[in-house]
Order: C-alpha cells, then structure tokens, then sequence
C-alpha cells in the first residue's frame, strides 16, 4: 500500500495514531462476534426457560383453537386480541430479551472496551456527499469484501442448516399423533439443537472475522516514514527548537548560579579548567555545598566574580577535579572528600580571623 505521495506504508502505528483513531470512533470491531454473542445467549436462554417457554406457547395455541369456533371477530375484538398477544409474548420473551440487550453490550464493550467518542458521533458533511457515497460503494475493495464475507457465511450456515433439519424434517412427519404439548417440546427441542450446531460453526466463523479485522485495522494505519517523523516531531518537539530551549534554559540555570558565587566562603579551582564555589553555614548544613561549578570559560567567570568580592580562590587540582564530577550545584560534598575541604575551610577561616583582628588593631 502507498500512499498520495508514493511512499509505501513501512511503519507500524503509533499509540498516538492508534488513540487519534479510536477518538474517531475507528476500531477493530467485529460484528460477527456480537452475533455470535447475541446468538449463543439466545440458545442458552432457550434452553434455561425452554419449560416456561413450551408451556406459555402451548397455553395460547389450547385458547386459540378451543375458542376459534366461538370467536365473534370485529375490529374491537381483533384489536383487543392483538394487544393481548403482543402482551403475552413480551412477558414470555423478556427474559431472553434482557439477556440478549445486556449480552450485545457486553460483547461490544470486550472488543473495544467504553469511552466516549464526541468526534464520532459529530455530523459529517463529507457523507453527505453522494458522489463520494457512491464512489465508497462502487469503488471501494470495501463493499465486495462484506459481500464475500456474507455469500461466505451464508453458504456454510445454510448447509449446516440443512444437514441438521433434514432428519428433523423425517420426524416431523409424525406430529400429526402428538398432543399439543409434545409439537411444543419437539419444536423447541429441535430448534435448540439447530442453534447449538450452528453456533458452533458461527463461532469458528466469528473467530476468524475478528482476526482478520484486527489486522486490516493495523494495516489502514500504517505510516509513511515521512509520517511517522511528523508524528515523532508532534510528540517530542522539533529537535533545533528542543535544541533552542534546552540552551536558554542552561543559560538562565548557569546565570543563577553565577549570582550565587559572592556567597561563597572559598573558590576551589583548577589553575585553567575548573572552579567550584563551595558555601557551609555552621549549625544549619551538615557538610560544606556546592553553590556554582563551571569549566573553562564559566570557571573563568567565577573566579573573575569570586576576585571583584573578595572570596578566597584556594588552588588544588586534585581536589577541584574531584568536586566538578562528584557533585551538581546544590549538592553537599561527598564523605570522602569531606577531610580536605575540611582543611581548606579551616585555612580560609584562619585567614579571616587575622584580618578581623588586624582590622581591629
């Protein structure tokens, strides 16, 4: 399959594709299996309230033909007849009604599941359009799959059909000799074993159908390789824009910590690579932070800053290499560097105190 602009379909659908069609009401549905459902439910009910069933019918057709020769039949009575019938047949039937209405809902709800689709149920003015109903009727692969599909199914159940009541057909020959009773059950008897055969056949039928409407389904959407960049682009953003934001997004991250740097107690730096601004309040850290750290021409950066304050610049390749990769900004140092900050903290300290006392002299 290719599509408009000659591209073959390669690409298997995205979940995006596959959620964007079924908000349209598109998905693999099978209505083959809500028949065979529906019919299977039917059979199960029969065969559950056969007896109820077989009495009722038998109870009517004793009214009708004791009283057919007594009957007085005007429009007021055929009216009142007819009402009365239609009565007895719902209150005889519901049961199987119920179950086969709750049997249809749940055999659509187990192919699809529930969600409510806004898109699908709008107008379409587009299948108003006869030139395009006709060209979807006519042109289409669509139409002669379902009529193959049908020709097919019909000609298997109707054989099957066939088969069975051909010796049901010998048997009833001898009705003549049963009670009213008896032509009931056999009717209903002979019906429920019709309906489980073909059942049967139906449901290898359905099987099928379903299956292969899973993968017409997935093979109408299918994408281009074109198609299936467009989407990624939608889903993640176009990379150059990504790119975009992710740099000002470190730009803005690297300004705020440049602000930081004149908090900082002691620059440790690389003489040209590294520098990593370290800030410890006693009593409320538990370990000397990392408040800015910068290569090359951010760490440029942070000394200047550090210099225009007047923060300590302690120089120690060692241990300013160790800092730049063990820790992020914000991070406390690790335990195993804990010592040698510790001492160059302690120097730093040192170092203040005798300004304050000269200060002072």
């Amino acid at each position: 399959m290719a599509d408009s602009d000659g591209q073959d379909k390669t690409e298997q659908p995205t979940e995006k594709r596959l959620d964007d069609s079924r908000d349209k009401g598109q998905v693999a549905k099978s209505q083959e299996l809500n028949s065979l459902a529906i019919f299977s439910t039917g059979l199960i009910a029969v065969y559950i309230f056969k007896e109820t069933l077989g009495g009722n019918l038998a109870d009517l057709a004793k009214y009708i033909f004791s009283s057919a020769a007594q009957l007085n039949i005007t429009a007021n009575f055929l009216s009142y007849f007819a009402t009365k019938a239609l009565g007895f047949f719902i209150a005889t039937l519901m049961p199987v009604f119920v179950a086969l209405v709750l049997i249809s809902l749940a055999a659509g709800y187990a192919q699809v599941g529930f969600k409510i689709t806004p898109k699908a149920m709008a107008p379409k003015f587009s299948n108003m359009n006869p030139i395009q109903g006709l060209k979807n009727k006519f042109f289409s692969t669509k139409p002669l799959v379902e009529i193959f599909k049908s020709l097919v199914k019909i000609i298997i159940i109707g054989w099957f059909t066939y088969t069975v009541l051909e010796d049901a057909i010998t048997e009833a020959m001898g009705l003549v000799d049963y009670s009213i009773n008896q032509i009931v059950t056999f009717m209903i008897d002979t019906s429920f074993t019709l309906m489980w055969k073909v059942s049967l056949v139906y449901a290898v039928i359905a099987i099928a159908d379903f299956a292969y409407m899973k993968f017409k389904h997935k093979k109408d959407l299918m994408m281009t390789k074109q198609e299936a960049k467009e989407e990624f682009k939608q889903q993640e953003g176009d990379p150059h824009i990504k790119g975009q934001i992710k740099g000002k997004q470190l730009a803005m991250a690297r300004s705020r910590m440049i602000h930081e740097v004149p908090k900082a107690d002691v620059v440790i730096t690389n003489p040209t690579h590294f520098a990593v601004a370290l800030k410890y309040t006693v009593g409320k850290d538990n370990a000397p932070k990392v408040i800015a750290k910068g290569a090359d021409r951010t760490a440029q950066r942070i000394k200047e800053i550090a210099k225009e304050h007047n923060i300590p610049l302690h120089e120690d390749v060692f241990l300013a290499r160790s800092l730049f990769k063990a820790c992020e900004v914000g991070d406390e140092i690790p335990d195993k560097l804990f010592k040698a900050v510790a001492q160059v903290l302690a120097y730093i300290y040192q170092l203040k105190n005798r300004k304050k006392k000269k200060s002072i002299v």
